[in-house]
């Protein structure tokens, strides 16, 4: 296997990103890769905000995986900062190859060196291969995740949102 490169995203590497967040049963009822303009937007938003990345996976010049990185800087634990990773993905034809580990040990050590204590992430209750990969970095499922969905002012139908 040739060599994997994890480096900040670009602009030009959204359209690759998006259809990595579309490759999967819950990306696909979700993300639009036909649509990129909310996405680069996104993009430069994120840019624009500091403390707020895209990682991805490179091999032979193409992106193969991605993850966002957001640093959190807050009150609590004493005036801790935390990393959030999201949007973790891998291509299906490079999964079980050990890129997602690369990534996510590199966000780890990135959050490390911006002086993070913690960093955590959430994982759909769906995705029991996601949970055990995760468990196996170190992970640990302390808490109950939630989420509100605030496009409309009733509570969504079952409280879900993906």
């Amino acid at each position: 296997m040739s060599e994997i490169w994890i480096r900040p995203a670009r602009r030009a590497d959204v359209p690759a990103i998006v259809a990595l967040l579309a490759d999967d049963p819950l990306g696909r009822a979700r993300e639009d890769p036909a649509d990129i303009g909310p996405y680069l937007k996104a993009f430069d938003d994120m840019a624009a905000q500091g403390g707020n990345t895209a990682l991805v996976a490179e091999r032979e010049g193409k992106v193969i995986g991605c993850l966002q990185l957001t640093i959190i800087p807050g009150l609590a634990r004493r005036g801790a900062k935390r990393g959030q990773i999201e949007g973790v993905r891998v291509s299906a034809g490079c999964r079980g190859l050990g890129i997602g580990e690369q990534l996510i040990r590199h966000a780890i050590e990135a959050a490390r060196a911006l002086d993070c204590t913690l960093v955590q992430l959430t994982s759909d209750n769906s995705r029991p291969d996601a949970h055990r990969f995760y468990e196996r970095l170190g992970f640990v499922a302390s808490h109950a995740g939630f989420k509100r969905d605030t496009t409309s002012l009733s509570a969504p139908a079952g409280g879900e949102v993906r």
